[in-house]
């Protein structure tokens, strides 16, 4: 029986990854959290989406809590999740840092009171390493716009052309990478004669780790069902 005094058990799927490191890093530095390979009260996985599956499988086996903090998953990746979601707490998050939490909001409430005169794009830069384009940030923040207005998301991603008119309703989607960059995200509503910036700079990848500590904390004995970043700002 765990009381609240024990520190979070946390056990890392990709250790030796860059979110690894940095989330072993952050727990070392704080003493509400320990590093427990084998009986971690919550499993973190920031890997790769072929090792989706594997993970689940393990929190699953474990009947713990998963943290999903891999992007570029796709269709059949949702479902995957969904179904662990029936017998474990998920939690999945393109972004774990708090402050792209509240980003998501405040671009949901932007979009919500601005409308649809107001065109929405998305503007992200990342490292040059970075292998999937829009950022999976980038496409929650779309999401967030998209719900704001009570539709489903219809993106423009990497326009290139001529004659080329914005589709009405459309939001729009542009990637840059390049150097060490931890990740940039602005949301550009272009309206009549004004526009409304809401944007977000990362400025060192531990951010993402206390955020996903932040998240590991709040899925420790919550119940089956898929949470987000919001849950847990919405908690604290």
């Amino acid at each position: 029986m765990r009381t609240d005094e024990q520190p979070t058990r946390i056990s890392l799927f990709a250790p030796n990854g860059r979110m690894g490191r940095a989330i072993a890093t952050a727990v070392a530095d704080d003493p509400g959290f320990e590093i427990d390979a084998d009986h971690g009260d919550v499993i973190v996985d920031f890997s790769a989406p072929s090792a989706l599956q594997a993970s689940l499988d393990r929190a699953l086996a474990a009947a713990v809590p998963i943290l999903v903090g891999t992007t570029g998953l796709d269709d059949f990746a949702s479902r995957r999740i969904s179904a662990a979601a029936k017998d474990i707490a998920v939690l999945r998050a393109a972004n774990t840092s708090l402050g792209v939490a509240l980003l998501s909001d405040l671009v949901e409430r932007a979009a919500s009171v601005l409308g649809p005169e107001w065109d929405i794009e998305i503007l992200e830069m990342h490292h040059r390493q970075k292998t999937d384009a829009p950022s999976g940030t980038a496409l929650a923040l779309g999401d967030a716009a998209a719900r704001g207005r009570g539709t489903k998301l219809n993106a423009e991603r990497g326009r290139k052309g001529t004659n080329l008119k914005r589709e009405e309703g459309a939001i729009g989607f542009a990637s840059l990478r390049g150097g060490t960059v931890a990740g940039d995200h602005d949301v550009i509503f272009a309206g009549p004669e004004e526009r409304l910036i809401l944007s977000h700079r990362a400025e060192n990848r531990m951010i993402f780790a206390r955020g996903a500590l932040a998240a590991a904390k709040f899925l420790v004995g919550k119940p089956a069902g898929i949470y987000s970043m919001r849950d847990v700002i919405d908690a604290l």
